[in-house]
């Protein structure tokens, strides 16, 4: 049998299966990775029990919401080594890019009329839902999506959790019966798998596969893309499942220890640096679990009796390893779970009725400033220490942990309203964050507004009693001169 487990398993449609097909096509999309994937498992499962050859088809449009050479640069890096990797195997690996919005339309359905069936990810995130939805209902043969999101299948709960605590006791109590359940780190072992002669030649031509050129890093073949040329690469820190391991090992082997106590320093050497991998699907969550267990010397007799919910005591690991797996598994997959079973989930709507109450209550308290949308995207307000947050996004795609916070809070207090807060939250993170448009991004921002926080007193002008946060707080907790130094005009010099 096709092996995932059937509990993260969605049939998308009512078309069957053809025994008769030439291959089993697998859609990357979400899990761009060649191990660690449910979806990849399920694929080459159904190519194994079909005797067929196995079609990887990993394709990256062009028409996507903030595309730019950042975030096609950190794909592309994957499918090059996705290349490399099959080439000459007994897979056959399709990487497409869009020259232009819209270029790619038919070449999913053409790939599907002669496949047994098709297997793509199972994601909540973003365009993907509409994404498969669309395909699922175009397609003549049957489409599966996978869900390989998290430790916990999407499919396990059916209620929306309003704060990480109700998640984690949750959690819990659930996880454990899925914890035996893992992808393949080694998915093709064993014997080969049928050889696909090629794909039709009148597919090829219709759509090209991706350059060698653009595939190796030519910043000339980027350039010829309609994308948006001025949010850039950052080279220090590419793409792919390669380089997402490579930021595995560093994290285990020099910042795990300093995690729990110090990863709020500014200087980043105890943050994990795994958001961007997880975000595109170059890591997983259960590839991080197992490589942590193994350093832990973990087995599941560990896990603690007390399931209240609890911050520690639960993965009986030790404290910078258990404070790392609350963020990895309770605070990341308590926003999967909002986006898969909360329509809208990604709308002001969706916050707390607390929340949108008291910020309605002081939608028209007078702000301290306010600045536009081009301002704060460039780094132009009275706060050096808010400017180099923003610097450090504009450059480097991310912002240090403690100060994304600060970031979201203060745009709460420096616009005219609420929703316009969301609204250039929103788009300064999907335009420059490397894990921008993930959930656990978006709960992110949603928390600067009170989601799965709780309301806190005294009230204040504009916030109500969301929780507030100050510049001049941060600089008494932080050591931030150096920080302020290197960044503060970063996104200025980015955007002239």
């Amino acid at each position: 049998m096709p092996k995932a487990p059937e509990i993260r398993v969605r049939v998308a449609n009512s078309a069957d299966i053809r025994p008769d097909g030439e291959y089993v096509l697998y859609w990357m999309i979400a899990a761009r990775r060649l191990a660690w994937s449910f979806a990849l498992d399920r694929a080459v499962g159904w190519a194994r029990k079909l005797g067929k050859p196995l079609v990887v088809f990993e394709p990256l449009r062009a028409g996507y919401p903030w595309a730019s050479d950042r975030f096609h640069r950190f794909v592309l890096d994957g499918m090059a080594g996705h290349a490399r990797r099959l080439a000459g195997s007994t897979v056959t690996y399709y990487p497409y890019v869009e020259p232009r919005p819209g270029a790619g339309s038919g070449l999913l359905e053409a790939l599907a009329e002669r496949a047994c069936l098709v297997v793509t990810d199972d994601s909540p995130a973003f365009f993907y839902p509409r994404m498969v939805a669309a395909a699922a209902a175009r397609l003549r043969v049957r489409l599966e999506a996978v869900d390989g999101n998290g430790l916990l299948p999407l499919a396990a709960t059916d209620q929306v959790y309003p704060t990480a605590y109700a998640f984690r006791r949750f959690l819990q109590k659930a996880l454990p019966e899925h914890l035996g359940a893992i992808p393949s780190p080694r998915p093709f072992a064993g014997a080969p798998l049928a050889r696909l002669a090629g794909l039709p030649q009148e597919v090829l031509r219709r759509f090209p596969p991706a350059s060698p050129e653009l595939l190796a890093g030519s910043t000339a073949a980027l350039a010829k893309l309609p994308i948006d040329h001025r949010v850039a690469p950052v080279p220090e820190i590419p793409g792919g499942d390669e380089a997402a391991k490579k930021a595995l090992g560093r994290f285990l082997d020099r910042r795990l220890a300093r995690y729990a106590e110090d990863r709020n320093d500014l200087d980043d050497e105890a943050t994990s640096g795994l958001s961007p991998y997880l975000h595109f699907g170059h890591l997983s969550p259960h590839e991080v679990f197992a490589a942590l267990s193994e350093r832990q010397g973990w087995t599941p007799e560990k896990l603690g009796d007390d399931r209240r919910g609890a911050k520690e005591g639960f993965w009986g690991m030790s404290a910078p390893a258990e404070g790392f797996l609350d963020e990895l598994v309770t605070w990341r997959e308590v926003g999967f779970n909002r986006a898969a079973k909360q329509p809208g989930y990604d709308r002001y709507e969706s916050l707390p009725d607390w929340a949108r109450q008291t910020l309605a209550r002081h939608a028209g308290d007078p702000r301290p400033e306010l600045y536009s949308l081009e301002d704060f995207a460039a780094g132009r307000t009275h706060d050096d220490l808010w400017d180099a947050a923003q610097g450090q996004l504009a450059g480097e795609g991310r912002i240090h942990n403690y100060l994304r916070m600060l970031w979201g809070k203060k745009i709460l207090h420096w616009t005219a309203s609420p929703e316009e807060a969301l609204a250039v939250m929103v788009e300064l993170n999907n335009r420059y964050a490397l894990d921008g448009r993930d959930p656990n991004s978006v709960s992110g921002i949603f928390w600067c507004l009170g989601r799965f926080d709780r309301s806190w007193a005294p009230e204040r002008p504009v916030f109500g009693v969301v929780r507030y946060m100050s510049s001049e707080s941060a600089r008494r907790k932080l050591k931030v001169n150096a920080y302020v130094e290197r960044w503060a005009s970063g996104a200025q010099m980015r955007l002239g």
